[in-house]
């Protein structure tokens, strides 16, 4: 682990202009949960939801992208409820938030490494947590839930990291130019 990403990520925590991205693209996030997926037969989903929580890992780091995963998965819970509520996916989310920004924060962004992210993040969480999770939650067992999980997870593999790498690319020229912007006032 990189102390130097970690401790600049915190100290992201303190900017007042960070945190005010943040609640826009919180916003921003709940809103796509509404209006935002694809679904692709029953156990495939394109969503855009998690693209802000993304953008902000990618920007702020991992304490950021933490905080700001773990807080928008009670948020979302909160405004439209979508089955018990349960702490081991705000961990997940808390989790992935740190994947995000431990391998894209203060990084060049390429196709490559958001692949990786991505690669990570569902082998990680969508495969091995998520997975766990809902074979607490729902008596299932867990072998017999990973073959569909593992091969969701590799078809949307490709598609989830080229729509990630194509936002992201966008969203940090936006971030770049609003920062010499705010450098200039």
């Amino acid at each position: 682990m990189d102390n130097n990403i970690w401790t600049d990520s915190i100290k992201e925590l303190r900017d007042v202009y960070v945190l005010s991205c943040c609640g826009i693209l919180a916003a921003l996030a709940v809103a796509l949960k509404f209006v935002a997926s694809i679904d692709i037969g029953e156990y495939i989903r394109i969503g855009f939801s998690d693209l802000p929580g993304m953008a902000v890992s990618a920007l702020f780091g991992p304490a950021v992208g933490g905080v700001f995963w773990g807080m928008l998965d009670i948020i979302k819970y909160l405004v439209a409820p979508t089955g018990p509520f349960f702490p081991g996916f705000t961990l997940s989310a808390v989790i992935n938030g740190m994947i995000f920004g431990f391998v894209l924060y203060h990084k060049n962004l390429t196709i490559k490494r958001v692949l990786a992210a991505q690669f990570i993040s569902k082998l990680i969480i969508s495969v091995g947590l998520n997975t766990f999770w809902l074979s607490v939650l729902y008596d299932n067992l867990f072998i017999v839930m990973l073959p569909v999980r593992i091969v969701t997870a590799l078809v949307m593999l490709p598609i989830d990291s080229m729509i990630t790498f194509m936002i992201l690319r966008f969203v940090s020229r936006l971030w770049q130019y609003g920062i010499r912007m705010r450098d200039t006032a």
